[in-house]
């Protein structure tokens, strides 16, 4: 049952980067290259149907998290704390500039809920990344101290960084050089699948522009994928261990590079919905590929003291992860009649919606 919870938990969080990726590219979109009110329009009519309903699978995550790995919840949520906080910030900066906007139509007014709109998108990009890259990682468990347990083997706390900016030391910070760069890979993806979602959404005349931005940024993640891959082996000395192990786990890596080579012809695409296709296929892969990486890991330890934690050592019991595939069979379906009813709504592009206006 450890492995059931474990792949429903990695598929609703894929879920969660590609819809909410898609909405902090879009803020990003709308902070760098919105240069007219009518651009800025067409993004939020966009994403604006959309946005609050993608963040229902990062709460249905939380929830899977807490009842089918309680362990790892109280470990990852106390020593993660801060930048669960920002994060949780950043989400409420984001929403309230896209609803408070359109309440006045005052300029100065309008331009701070822009800047708070784009803002919290971009460093929510950053910050998801960064995270994504403490847990390939690894982390501190039991905050070892010349050799010792200070704490439980469990648990951990982390410093938003420490003065070295390594990711080498025994006294870990959230940020380092390695999980920088995996947020600025972040940033460069998630801004990738933005733009591709307003070219498939509307008709907008930023959209030929989007286009040249998403085939040049594709090369800067191209290089910035070849250079977090050689320096991988920094981090773990055996990085494809379980790729040799396991060679059904190559299908994540060649639906990373299928979606990333695919981005390269953006220019090209008849339909407007080929662009995200790919950049959805490299999200995809790009997580699994990460997860599998680690697997049965779910949060390395960096000391050879505190057992790394796996999905087999903080799942809950057998009784409880049995019965709660009975709830969660009937979620899902709830979810996924929701979900093909919303999309059906708003299918097509969303030029004339209005979204914001009031």
């Amino acid at each position: 049952m450890e492995l059931f919870w474990y792949i429903v938990l990695m598929t609703i969080l894929a879920i969660y980067i590609i819809l909410d990726g898609y909405d902090f590219g879009a803020g990003i979109i709308h902070l760098f290259f919105a240069k007219t009110e009518k651009d800025k329009k067409a993004i939020t009519n966009a994403i604006g149907p959309f946005w609050d309903a993608n963040e229902v699978w990062l709460i249905a995550s939380g929830g899977i998290l807490f009842f089918a790995f309680p362990t790892l919840y109280a470990s990852s949520f106390s020593g993660f704390y801060l930048p669960l906080i920002i994060i949780l910030w950043l989400l409420i900066f984001r929403a309230t500039g896209l609803e408070l906007r359109g309440q006045l139509h005052n300029k100065i007014w309008q331009v701070i809920w822009d800047k708070a709109f784009g803002v919290s998108s971009l460093l929510l990009a950053l910050f998801f990344g960064v995270a994504l890259g403490n847990v390939v990682r690894g982390v501190n468990l039991g905050n070892v101290v010349n050799g010792k347990l200070t704490q439980e083997a469990h648990y951990f706390f982390l410093p938003l960084w420490n003065p070295s900016f390594s990711p080498q030391t025994e006294q870990l910070g959230i940020i380092d050089w390695f999980t920088l760069m995996l947020g600025i890979i972040s940033v460069t993806a998630l801004t990738i699948h933005g733009a591709n979602w307003v070219i498939f959404k509307t008709n907008s005349e930023l959209n030929i522009k989007l286009k040249k931005v998403v085939f040049t940024l594709n090369f800067i993640l191209l290089i910035l994928i070849i250079v977090s891959l050689l320096t991988w082996h920094i981090i773990e000395p055996n990085p494809f261990q379980n790729f040799i192990k396991i060679p059904l786990l190559w299908i994540f890596p060649i639906i990373t590079f299928t979606g990333l080579f695919g981005l390269f012809k953006v220019k090209y695409f008849k339909k407007d919905g080929y662009g995200f296709l790919f950049s959805s296929l490299f999200l995809f892969g790009g997580f699994g590929t990460s997860v599998a990486s680690i697997f049965p890991k779910v949060l390395p330890s960096t000391n050879t003291i505190a057992p790394s934690l796996t999905l087999y050592n903080v799942a809950a019991e057998d009784y409880g992860l049995t019965i709660g595939v009975y709830w969660f069979l009937i979620a899902i379906v709830l979810v996924a009649v929701y979900m093909f009813i919303q999309y059906n709504v708003f299918k097509g592009k969303m030029n004339d919606i209005g979204y914001g206006d009031h």
